[in-house]
């Protein structure tokens, strides 16, 4: 009987300390016995301008693809070669340092040789963090939670010193954004951004970034630009809606508080969060150039970075010719008003599934609409070309001009004849045309 007591007396004990420390979460992480030296990486390629446009590789990329298929994104990616940004952590790598001290960088290496390979500027995003910066299990990823959690304060260094041996793993690269989205920086009880955390983040990063060389560009602070039809006081607004005035608090105070940066990078939609498109699908990307402009005012004209940018309606139905019209458009509107750098969120998936606005056919190669035109934007419209005012005899023709090349965009689901530039032009629905002017050679 007593050994009976005994023994359940045991059982209640570990099961209330199972109740107390419950099960880790999230899949063991794997880390090399012996880690493999960084890879031999290619200086970025010379470029005369800073080229503006580039991509951002997400979950599934070339290195998912066959290698026919890789091949042929490289040679797309490689023939006006344009900025190419990978995170550190999620979108395609694994967990950098899953336990302190143990690191593995096996599938940032494999992004990080693509965009050598392919002739890219290669960029970085220092998100997202380890799970033990986070509260969570050393030794394991909770994958559910890696874009949600932002790194406890106390582990504030312990990501920067992460920051720092990427640094130095990759010396190619010279330009670093800190964190994205301001993830896992929400106060919800004050409802409001918690800037000062970030902040506090971002100097530490940007000093161990600088120790490790000082010719790196560090940015941030990487928000998202939200906008509304709610006009609540808010001090930039427009015909594409209201700024929630939050994001513009917690962009003033980084930019009062932060330790230094080479650029300011934010990243948005052009729909509104409660009304979509407004006034209506291209009238709603002026918000783009709204942005771009306050930023530069309010930051002593820093360098202004897109991110990322979105211009398409959940469930739009829209076809594969407006979709391009309108990110054309939306690309109009960044170089028209300054930005420095504009990245493509590349939405590439599995093979054998519809990829809408994705540069290639996954499986495939092939190459899709906003390939083409992102080559073409990186051609003739880098950053600091100076802009030509050109004739247009129908507003519904948006144009984008500089002194050899011109790009014209029919903004309507009819064909359309109108005087461009002196010339008469006639452009199918959606179209979108490369016209050469003056000397071309």
């Amino acid at each position: 009987m007593i050994g009976l007591l005994a023994l359940l007396l045991i059982g209640g004990i570990l099961g209330f300390a199972a109740m107390r420390e419950p099960a880790p979460k999230g899949e063991p992480a794997t880390a090399a016995t012996s880690p493999a030296p960084p890879p031999s990486l290619d200086p970025a390629p010379p470029v005369e301008n800073w080229p503006r446009w580039g991509i951002t590789h997400t979950q599934f990329s070339a290195d998912h693809e066959p290698a026919k298929v890789r091949e042929q994104a490289a040679h797309m990616l490689e023939r006006e070669p344009m900025l190419q940004n990978q995170h550190i952590m999620g979108w395609g790598a694994g967990n950098p340092e899953p336990s302190p001290g143990r690191y593995d960088f096996r599938q940032l290496d494999d992004r990080m040789k693509f965009i050598s390979q392919s002739k890219g500027v290669p960029v970085i995003t220092l998100c997202c963090a380890p799970d033990w910066m986070k509260g969570g299990t050393p030794g394991r990823t909770d994958w559910t939670k890696n874009a949600t959690v932002a790194p406890k304060r106390e582990h504030f260094d312990d990501f920067a010193n992460l920051a720092a041996r990427i640094a130095k793993r990759y010396p190619n690269v010279r330009h670093y954004m800190v964190w994205n989205e301001f993830k896992g920086f929400w106060d919800p009880v004050n409802q409001r951004w918690d800037a000062e955390a970030y902040t506090e983040m971002y100097n530490k990063v940007y000093d161990a970034l600088k120790k490790v060389n000082p010719q790196i560009q560090v940015g941030g602070p990487y928000i998202p630009m939200d906008s509304t039809q709610r006009d609540a006081g808010s001090e930039l607004k427009g015909p594409w809606g209201v700024m929630d005035q939050r994001v513009l608090d917690a962009i003033g105070y980084w930019l009062s508080e932060k330790k230094g940066a080479d650029f300011i990078v934010v990243d948005g939609a052009s729909m509104t969060t409660d009304k979509g498109n407004v006034p209506d699908d291209f009238g709603a990307l002026a918000k783009f150039s709204a942005i771009t402009t306050w930023l530069r005012q309010k930051s002593g004209d820093l360098p202004v970075w897109w991110a990322e940018w979105y211009i398409e309606p959940t469930n739009s139905g829209w076809s594969e010719a407006k979709r391009t019209a309108v990110q054309a458009v939306a690309m109009m509107e960044f170089a028209a008003s300054g930005a420095t750098t504009a990245l493509y969120w590349n939405p590439q998936r599995e093979t054998g599934k519809d990829c809408p606005g994705c540069l290639w056919v996954p499986g495939n190669g092939r190459e899709m609409p906003m390939a083409g035109l992102l080559s073409g934007f990186t051609k003739w419209f880098p950053a600091g070309v100076p802009l030509a005012q050109v004739s247009v005899s129908d507003q519904r023709v948006r144009v984008l001009a500089q002194e050899r090349m011109m790009v014209m965009v029919n903004t309507t689901d009819a064909e359309l004849s109108a005087t461009v530039d002196g010339k008469t032009v006639t452009l199918k629905p959606y179209e979108i045309k490369w016209s050469p002017r003056g000397v071309t050679g």
